[in-house]
């Protein structure tokens, strides 16, 4: 019986009526930066020629609950690479506040090139999107990029704590939501480059998007960013949603529409 059942299988999906309309290969794998940190991260291999990379926030990690779903939403039309920045999840180092990250996104650009792909597009979260910019100014691998809730300088964060949206924020850390999540900071008042002084300098295509209620980092900051930035250049306010991943949360279905629209457009 169980040689029959095994046969029907084999029939059905040679004819490709359940086979998956495409697999998901992880591979986790460690690259090392200019500074000699070693930088963890996860390559889902759907068989594109071209690779979103996924930049992470603050106090996240490749591994926590939307990265993994976002990761795994956008390979459906892309193959994609998550990591962890210095002092988060399983990479090494302290988290030095946008001071040296540039350096981790330029290792995990630089392995991306090494697979070959056609085109590289990144999103950036919040200060994962300051250092996007950052190293995008300097990058000339990097074809497209996504900048979500990021602030165009750290010492103007907002911080409105008295906000109800902000402990809608504080929520996402409980539970499933919340699993992965963690930092391991560093020294914050190290020298930093501020993105609204090079933002000018990125020549790729970049798309700003910010939620309406986002009590961390105000929409003005992807305003005075936008307003800096070359052409061709697009902005989107998510009118009630909040901050960063936050977007995510709230509107799943227009955040990976306003992505992918964004992508297939300019990463032709």
């Amino acid at each position: 019986m169980k040689k029959f059942l095994l046969i029907i299988r084999d029939f059905f999906m040679s004819l490709k009526i359940f086979k998956p309309a495409y697999t998901v290969e992880n591979e986790v794998c460690v690259r090392k930066t200019s500074d000699g940190k070693k930088i963890s991260l996860k390559h889902y291999k759907t068989g594109h020629s071209k690779v979103l990379v996924l930049a992470h926030g603050f106090f996240n990690s490749k591994d926590t609950y939307f990265f993994t779903k976002m990761s795994r939403m956008f390979s459906k039309k892309y193959d994609v690479i998550s990591f962890d920045f210095r002092g988060h999840g399983k990479s090494e180092g302290l988290f030095s506040w946008t001071a040296y990250e540039e350096k981790d996104l330029a290792a995990v650009i630089a392995y991306a090139k090494e697979k070959e792909y056609k085109k590289i597009g990144v999103i950036g979260f919040s200060l994962g999107g300051a250092i996007t910019i950052i190293e995008t100014s300097q990058n000339k691998d990097i074809d497209s990029i996504i900048i979500v809730s990021a602030p165009y300088d750290f010492w103007k964060i907002d911080y409105h704590f008295w906000e109800e949206e902000m402990i809608n924020d504080l929520k996402l850390n409980i539970g499933i939501k919340g699993e992965g999540k963690g930092v391991r900071p560093g020294n914050p008042f190290l020298q930093k480059t501020r993105p609204i002084d090079v933002i000018d300098k990125v020549k790729v295509p970049v798309f700003f998007v910010h939620g309406g209620k986002d009590w961390l980092i105000k929409p003005e900051h992807s305003r005075k960013l936008f307003d800096r930035a070359n052409n061709p250049k697009s902005m989107h306010i998510v009118q009630d949603a909040g901050h960063s991943e936050k977007i995510f949360d709230g509107y799943p279905s227009e955040f990976e529409k306003l992505c992918v629209d964004w992508f297939d457009k300019t990463l032709k």
